[in-house]
Formats: C-alpha cells, sequence, structure tokens
C-alpha cells in the first residue's frame, strides 16, 4: 500500500507560478512511476504530467507543455510538479499518483494508488 500526500495548492494570479508536491510513504517509492492528473469542476479527470521511475523520462499533456515541469527526489521520496504561467484554465483539483510499473503513462486507469488532491485556483 502507498499512500500519497499532496501540498503546495493554493490561490494565484494569472501568470504566476505554483509548485506542487506529493510525499509517498513507499519504502520502494523508486519503483514507482508518478502521475499528476487535475480535474476542473464538472470535468473528468485529466492526465498532467509523468514521470518514469528512474526520473529519465517524462512526458505532458499538450495543454501545460513548456508550462509544467514533473521531477522527483527519490531519496525524499517526492514528485513535484513546478507550475509556470499559470491562467485560469488550470484552475483544479490535483492529485499525485503511483504506477507499480517503471514506465511513464498517461492512462489514468494504471496507476494503482492516488493522494487526496489540492486545489489550485487561478484568478484572473
Amino acid at each position: 500500500q502507498v499512500q500519497l500526500v499532496e501540498s503546495g495548492g493554493g490561490l494565484v494570479q494569472a501568470g504566476g507560478s505554483l509548485r506542487l508536491s506529493c510525499a509517498a510513504s513507499a519504502r520502494t517509492f523508486s519503483r514507482y512511476a508518478m502521475g499528476w492528473f487535475r480535474q476542473a469542476p464538472g470535468k473528468e479527470r485529466e492526465f498532467v504530467a509523468a514521470i518514469s521511475w528512474s526520473g529519465d523520462n517524462t512526458v505532458y499533456a499538450d495543454s501545460v507543455k513548456g508550462r509544467f515541469t514533473i521531477s522527483r527526489d527519490n531519496a525524499k521520496n517526492t514528485v513535484y510538479l513546478q507550475m509556470n504561467s499559470l491562467n485560469p484554465e488550470d484552475t483544479a483539483v490535483y492529485y499525485c499518483a503511483a504506477d507499480r510499473s517503471p514506465s511513464t503513462t498517461a492512462r489514468r486507469t494504471a496507476y494503482d494508488y492516488w493522494g487526496q488532491g489540492t486545489q489550485v485556483t487561478v484568478s484572473s
């Protein structure tokens, strides 16, 4: 069982930045690929970014490419999402997720464990 706890959300003006963190309880954290997803009110949960267990491979949704950066620190059992140039369309609850396979995927159903989410609100 893996427990994931997100933090770092909040209210920011358009054009601003936030960094989300996701702390994992698993001693074998480095064996999991990690992903970030988001869900806006009335919309389905959508893929944002993913990173392989080693950190060598990353993948991003087109909507955030060039603005968001996913990274991980296996020594700290933590994955990060640096979000720059935020706009109101980025407003959502952001979730981190862990995938027992080592590779990256945007497929939501591939992820085995989920955090409780952290709210990000971008004002115009």
